[in-house]
């Protein structure tokens, strides 16, 4: 392919960091690449992302690409909307990156060394629920902003410690802030959470095929499918904060002959209730199914935990940044 790919990406420093990643292994394939910078909603605005909706910091780039003015669009997966969007494909989702969230404290400290009152800053409804789950007598304190400007609020004294995503730290070399990784025993991430999206027009079959060939890692895909599909199926009835975690594990299979290897997708997911309240309740299941079955895997956990009661929860708002 003797055409430039135009790659379109938000212009914040991860954002171009993620996006690197992308253009370098289409660079090292042999391929002409341009980095477009678009400008989102989401970008311009300081309101909470459970107030300006989801799609916020996609909806640009995916306008940019329907209008032919970039050729590729790269998403952090987790900031999609989970329904498709006419004229579009998911080409590629590229290795992920850990996918846990982080705890950046003050003076060094784990979560559990904090003191009860202690400020905790997050942007996410999801996490809120789960630090509140956890009964130490944090205070959450909602927050905006870059990863820079969060960070800033510790280190400046005005919080004592943020959640962010570690995935993000460790993609702009700042794992070394990092005070503690949290077990997802203790906090479940988002859906697709570490992950990336790279589409394409539905009609661009040369570059679909080309960033499927060299970008897309099948785990990857089949891990956030699965987490993703959970969500969209508590999307039509539960409006609580969700956080999915799947990983591609090896199994063993009587073949009557002998056993064998087989890759499986096992799949967690919570949802949680009163978040307006310090006491939570979070609601949690689990399985496990063959890797081309991801999706089927993530709409069955999203059904048992409809019938544990994730349909009657409230909340404001679903997953947040």
């Amino acid at each position: 392919m003797t055409r430039t790919i135009r790659i379109g990406t938000r212009g914040s420093a991860l954002a171009l960091t993620q996006t690197g990643t992308v253009a370098d292994a289409l660079r090292k394939a042999g391929q002409e690449v341009e980095i477009v910078k678009v400008s989102t909603p989401g970008d311009r605005s300081s309101a909470p992302i459970a107030e300006i909706g989801v799609g916020v910091f996609t909806s640009a780039l995916r306008e940019a690409l329907l209008n032919k003015q970039v050729d590729v669009a790269v998403h952090s997966y987790k900031d999609l909307p989970t329904a498709p969007e006419r004229g579009i494909v998911l080409a590629a989702v590229p290795p992920r990156e850990d996918p846990r969230d982080a705890l950046i404290a003050r003076d060094g400290l784990t979560l559990g060394e904090l003191p009860p009152g202690a400020r905790i800053g997050t942007g996410s409804p999801r996490r809120t629920a789960q630090l509140r789950a956890l009964g130490l007598g944090f205070e959450v304190v909602p927050i905006r902003g870059n990863i820079d400007t969060r960070l800033n609020k510790v280190f400046d004294g005005e919080l004592d410690a943020v959640v962010l995503a570690r995935a993000g730290l460790v993609r702009l070399g700042r794992a070394d802030v990092i005070t503690e990784t949290l077990d997802p025993i203790q906090m479940l991430p988002a859906p697709a959470q570490g992950a990336l999206a790279v589409e394409c027009r539905v009609d661009d079959v040369d570059i679909e095929h080309l960033l499927r060939s060299i970008v897309d890692d099948e785990a990857t895909r089949a891990a956030v499918t699965a987490e993703r599909a959970m969500l969209a199926a508590l999307e039509a009835g539960c409006s609580a904060p969700v956080g999915a975690l799947a990983e591609v594990v090896e199994d063993y299979e009587d073949t009557g002959a002998g056993d064998r290897v087989v890759e499986r997708v096992s799949l967690r997911g919570v949802a949680a209730a009163g978040l307006d309240d310090e006491s939570v309740q979070l609601l949690r299941a689990s399985a496990v199914a063959g890797k081309s079955e991801a999706e089927q895997l993530g709409r069955d956990l999203a059904a048992e935990l409809l019938d544990l009661g994730a349909g009657a929860l409230s909340g404001p708002g679903r997953e947040s940044r």
